[in-house]
């Protein structure tokens, strides 16, 4: 288990990341974006599949690699009809088929993908002071449990603890729900999070605790 102070620690974290990038997406569309504060769950990447509400159902995956002093994967789930509103909101179009994205409309989601995951990873490293950089985003259309899969396949490696921040962003239209999974590739760089966020004041204390 985790304190409620760490967990309140990312969740702020969250906060000022997602609050950007409502910031920069209102930029892009010209209109106001709001977002809801984001839940914050740490738990095994093995279990990440038992918190999706559909594991079976389509979404659209945006990946990332992190590379400095958190080496970690990032992936972004998206359901299928919040990427219809999102592409709606950006591009002022209705879209059909999800399967039959052109280049321009992949571009727009894997663009909102880094804006997102260079807020946060920016929030991220401003808090800890750790030295993070993201890599150029991918992309894949699946159902969700795959898509959890697709960083291994890239990437050749994955980790077995999952940080997990659910938040949703409202502009005109519907809103579009966005899970953000950061999955750092051993316990050692998990822990080095926790470190940067003040885990250690409590560890003599609430030890017995967890």
């Amino acid at each position: 288990m985790y304190s409620n102070f760490e967990l309140d620690v990312l969740k702020e974290i969250g906060n000022i990341g997602a609050g950007n990038a409502a910031t920069a997406l209102s930029i892009i569309i010209s209109k106001k974006v709001l977002i809801k504060i984001p839940e914050v769950m740490i738990l095994p990447f093995n279990e990440v599949i038992d918190v999706m509400k559909d594991p079976e159902s389509f979404v659209t995956g945006i990946f990332f690699r992190i590379e400095g002093e958190l080496e970690s994967n990032c992936v972004l789930i998206i359901p299928e009809k919040e990427t219809k509103n999102l592409l709606k909101l950006l591009l002022k179009k209705d879209i059909k088929d999800l399967f039959t994205l052109n280049d321009m409309e992949q571009s727009a989601l894997k663009e909102v993908g880094n804006i997102l995951v260079s807020s946060f990873v920016s929030a991220l490293s401003d808090f800890t002071k750790l030295n993070l950089k993201i890599s150029v985003p991918s992309l894949a259309l699946d159902m969700a449990a795959a898509i959890l899969s697709f960083p291994l396949t890239i990437y050749g490696i994955m980790g077995d603890t999952a940080l997990l921040l659910s938040t949703e962003f409202y502009g005109d239209s519907d809103g579009v729900l966005i899970d953000f999974y950061l999955i750092p590739d051993d316990d050692k760089s998990f822990k080095k999070l926790l470190k940067a966020i003040g885990v250690d004041i409590f560890d003599d204390d609430t030890s017995g605790n967890r």
